[in-house]
């Protein structure tokens, strides 16, 4: 169990350092992210909107007793990095700009799956109860 924690808490933090670091950049609108939206043909307005959604996914991923945020949160991510690879592919990038992209996808499944081994999927599974098929 303590392996499990150590693995958990590795990837979530560095996900979450990742999530933060990108989150701030566009929150703040820093030249190189309004210049890496428009070169995917985005427009500038968009950069603070994303830092704010990817601020919010950090304090979902980190703060304990909303498992369902939690999810949410993992979507957003991945949400976010598969708009990312497609967009850059769509505009023509060098895989050298956009395959660093996937040790996002990486460390989202790692976290996504150690957390859900760590929490037993059992806070997930759908309730069953009075509504039964059986004749």
């Amino acid at each position: 169990m303590k392996k499990l924690n150590l693995f958990y808490w590795l990837t979530t933090g560095l996900l979450a350092a990742l999530m933060t670091l990108s989150g701030v950049s566009n929150l703040l609108s820093v030249p190189e992210a309004i210049a890496g939206l428009q070169h995917l043909g985005y427009p500038a307005y968009l950069s603070p909107f994303l830092g704010v959604a990817k601020l919010l996914g950090v304090v979902a991923l980190l703060v304990p007793g909303f498992p369902r945020l939690r999810e949410w949160a993992y979507a957003g991510f991945v949400f976010d990095l598969a708009g990312a690879l497609y967009s850059g592919v769509a505009v023509g990038d060098p895989a050298a700009q956009w395959l660093p992209i996937l040790v996002g996808f990486a460390l989202i499944a790692a976290s996504y799956q150690l957390n859900r081994r760590r929490t037993g999927a059992a806070a997930f599974a759908p309730a069953t109860g009075s509504l039964s098929t059986a004749a």
